[in-house]
This record gives structure tokens, sequence and C-alpha cells, in this order.
């Protein structure tokens, strides 16, 4: 197994904080259960719909064909999501940005509109 770069590490803690906060917010008391992201980045607390979609996005940014020059996912030329994906992470980004932000988290402010 290869290890992460730090900019892999940095982007699926962000997915993970971003799919608990929509999962949270949206799933409200579904029954959910520990999912735990690789390495040492922890585990997130998510319903089985948001935990299948995590491994997916988890699975899809490990396997990115652009990690040297890898912007951001919404400037990327090549999708690494089916279409179906796309949009439910773009609906979780816009979900939990709003969130944060509005919750105080002015960090994820550079992330949400860069």
């Amino acid at each position: 197994m290869t290890t992460m770069t730090r900019h892999q590490q940095k982007d699926i803690k962000l997915i993970g904080k971003f799919v608990e906060v929509y999962c949270t917010g949206t799933h409200g008391r579904v029954e959910r259960e520990a999912v735990i992201l690789p390495e040492t980045l922890g585990s997130r607390t998510l319903c089985p719909e948001c935990a299948a979609f995590l491994t997916y996005a988890v699975t899809r940014r490990l396997k990115c064909p652009l990690e040297g020059e890898k912007p951001t996912c919404k400037h990327c030329r090549t999708h690494c999501y089916a279409k179906q994906q796309l949009a439910k992470v773009k609906e979780i980004m816009a979900y939990s940005g709003r969130t944060l932000i509005m919750r105080g988290r002015l960090d994820y402010l550079w992330h949400y509109f860069f």
C-alpha cells in the first residue's frame, strides 16, 4: 500500500467533514455507523447512504490521475466522479459549505470560493 500525500490527506479529511455535516443536517435521526478513513485520518459517523458515498469519494480521490498538478475538483478538466456522484458531491459541498460558514468556520470560505 502506498502512503498518501499531504494533499490527498487534506482532501479526504475535508470531504469526510463535509459529508458528515451534510448527513447530520439532511438525514436527521437515521441510524448511523462509524466509517474509518484511511491511514490515521480518523473516522466519521454516517448513515449507510452517506457512508457508501464517502467510500466512493475516498477511492476516487486516491486514484486521481492528476496528482502532480491537481487543481480543486470544481476546476479540474477530468472529473473522477460519475455524473450521478458528481451531482451528489456538488449538493454536499454547497450544503456543508454554507452550513460551516454560518457556524463561524471562516477557514472553509477559501475552499468554498476557490
